[in-house]
């Protein structure tokens, strides 16, 4: 279990890496060739999770046709790392209202760590309510947890074995 941390501790390295990257060159930082900087501000998720795949399939050295069996399966990989962490920053110990957390969770751990924050708030909560929320967060986290081991073993059926080096590196296995 401690691998399994030490990987969504190294994906949310490099996600902040890869946010401060783009925030740089939104910021106009970046060159690009004045791609990166449309009306000074304008940051695109989908152009950087492009950018993104983009790198990820050329340092992979993966073919056009490689890709198209194994984009979808790291897709998958990191869809579960988010889910494992509640969706997003919000799910590791943020109490929302912060950098645009404030929406309703959109997974499983995410709904069961709202509740028992929400639980927690209230000093007057009894003990069996309190158990009862933490055992739904506990039940939510590590079916995530297992939908990501499944994950990775299904990326991993179809690497090479350098590739699968390069996306260790990473924290995606």
């Amino acid at each position: 279990m401690s691998g399994q941390k030490m990987v969504v501790g190294a994906f949310v390295g490099i996600l902040l890496m890869v946010g401060s990257f783009a925030m740089a060159q939104a910021a106009g930082g970046g060159g690009g060739g004045g791609r990166g900087n449309r009306g000074g501000g304008n940051f695109d998720p989908a152009q950087m999770r492009q950018r993104m795949m983009d790198r990820m399939k050329e340092q992979l050295g993966a073919t056009d046709d490689e890709w198209k069996v194994l984009m979808p399966k790291i897709e998958k990989v990191m869809q579960a790392q988010r889910d494992s962490r509640g969706g997003g920053f919000g799910g590791m110990g943020g109490r929302g209202g912060r950098g645009g957390n404030d929406q309703a969770p959109e997974t499983a751990i995410g709904k069961a760590a709202q509740d028992l924050r929400t639980t927690l708030e209230n000093k007057d909560a009894k003990a069996d309510e309190i158990s009862a929320k933490l055992k739904a967060y506990r039940e939510a986290r590590e079916s995530a947890q297992q939908a990501l081991a499944q994950a990775q073993k299904e990326l991993k059926e179809v690497l090479t074995l350098r590739q699968e080096a390069i996306l260790v590196l990473d924290g995606n296995l």
